[in-house]
């Protein structure tokens, strides 16, 4: 038998550049027992032919069938994983409020590890089902839930990236949900760490332990800073919430003087590994700031449309060279796919580009030159989100993990229309994009090991 543990034919898109997509037509994958992408091999490649002889018929051999395509695993940068229990419910009243009326008491109750083992082991296997290959969590303050939430990534196979939330500030947070203390929060912080990095040596697609303060507003300064130093101790990722509505925007303002990008970069919390969900209201210096350290935005547009107050101007920040990825921000966002979160964000993006006043003439209505094409939010998506982790994910091409979606455009319950048999691939692309439900994702891999089929 040759080299590579798995050979794969089909056609796959890809992101070949933020508002490009790359169609391999009929390619073969050859992948590795790391579950890398050793070789994508095109149909006029010298040895094409004898690839195909020395593994058809053999368990190492996947062909799609007609109408099926390979898409890149999703990666999802900002899960409240614990809220996935409230999902559809709530959204129609103010942060603060659905913070402290339904989250809050919600997240107290993993401290019942039964509890969470149910809620975790099901957003663990829905995201999977989604087709999100790689997902970043805020899990709860409770260290050994949050574990519990690594160790099930780690067993169902998916590349789970896991922050113990801190909370210790006792002015700022309810008496029923919050760490004892400062250094309380500290300690089981590096002892999170340190469990999660053990954890993480017994998978093949990687599991990460995240710093992730909550947000300022949960925080004392000095447990801010005793954070960032744990990060660079580590070299962990860190995750927080920033500039994500007038309210908590305007909090930090007023307690530091300061934007909450810079409050954050002087606690050591922006750095290449780290993202920082929502980011609605940065200025241009915050922007710069993001790009000069390699800090990463999580961009939610289904939560921001409930929760954020504005619409983020992706294209003003990707003109800055910030790194952007998408993010589903369960239960802020109501759904667990990306697909309708990709949606989202060109449709919110084109509000902010046309305006949403008709009060006010067409040319004063909006904000010119801010509308993202499908293309581009396929690109958060998948690409942009492996940029913003810093790993090699979310792109079918060599030297990159084999994540990927089986998408079936053809399936008699809910076949996508597509009625010409040489449709033009960037059209069937799009209608992927635009219509695809859970239900068209056949099989979902990680690492070139398949992780959940339909």
């Amino acid at each position: 038998m040759s080299k590579y543990m798995l050979l794969f034919q089909g056609t796959s898109f890809s992101s070949k550049s933020p508002k490009e997509i790359q169609v391999l037509r009929d390619y073969l994958y050859c992948v590795n027992t790391d579950g890398m992408i050793e070789r994508v091999v095109a149909p006029e490649d010298a040895d094409y032919q004898s690839l195909l002889d020395t593994y058809q018929g053999t368990d190492s051999f996947h062909r799609l069938e007609e109408g099926q395509y390979f898409l890149p695993g999703f990666v999802d940068l900002h899960v409240h994983a614990p809220q996935w229990a409230q999902s559809g419910t709530a959204l129609d009243i103010p942060l603060y409020d659905w913070l402290n009326t339904y989250t809050f008491p919600l997240e107290s109750k993993f401290s019942d590890l039964e509890f969470a083992q149910k809620v975790y082991d099901d957003v663990v296997s829905t995201l999977l089902a989604n087709g999100t290959t790689t997902a970043l969590y805020f899990a709860t303050v409770h260290k050994e839930a949050s574990l519990l939430l690594a160790q099930i990534c780690a067993s169902k196979g998916q590349r789970g990236l896991v922050g113990k939330v801190v909370m210790d500030d006792p002015e700022q947070n309810p008496d029923y949900y919050r760490d004892a203390d400062t250094s309380a929060a500290l300690a089981d912080t590096e002892e999170f760490i340190i469990a999660v990095q053990e954890l993480a040596k017994t998978t093949k697609q990687g599991v990460y332990p995240v710093v992730t303060p909550r947000f300022i507003p949960s925080c004392t300064d000095e447990g801010l800073k005793g954070l960032g130093e744990l990060a660079a101790k580590y070299d962990t990722y860190v995750q927080s919430h920033c500039s994500e509505s007038d309210w908590a925007h305007g909090y930090v303002k007023d307690r530091f003087q300061k934007n909450d990008a810079f409050a954050l970069h002087d606690f050591g919390l922006l750095r290449d590994k780290s993202v920082m969900a929502h980011c609605n209201f940065l200025d241009d210096p915050d922007a710069e700031l993001f790009a000069d350290t390699g800090t990463a935005i999580a961009h939610c547009p289904i939560s921001n449309a409930y929760f954020a107050n504005s619409v983020i101007p992706v294209a003003r920040f990707h003109a800055k060279n910030v790194e952007i990825g998408l993010g589903s921000d369960l239960s802020g966002g109501f759904s667990p796919s990306l697909f309708d979160n990709i949606r989202q964000a060109v449709m919110s993006s084109r509000m902010l580009e046309d305006g949403v006043s008709t009060s006010l003439p067409a040319e004063a209505r909006g904000v010119p030159e801010s509308r993202i094409t499908v293309h581009e939010a396929f690109y958060l998506a998948t690409a942009g989100g492996g940029e913003s982790l810093s790993l090699p994910i979310g792109r079918i091409q060599e030297n990159y993990a084999w994540d990927v979606q089986v998408i079936d455009t053809r399936l008699p319950s809910a076949k996508l229309p597509i009625f010409d048999e040489n449709e033009d691939a960037q059209d069937i692309f799009q209608k992927i994009m635009y219509l695809a439900r859970p239900e068209h994702i056949r099989q979902v891999w990680v690492q070139g090991e398949k992780v959940h089929t339909r």
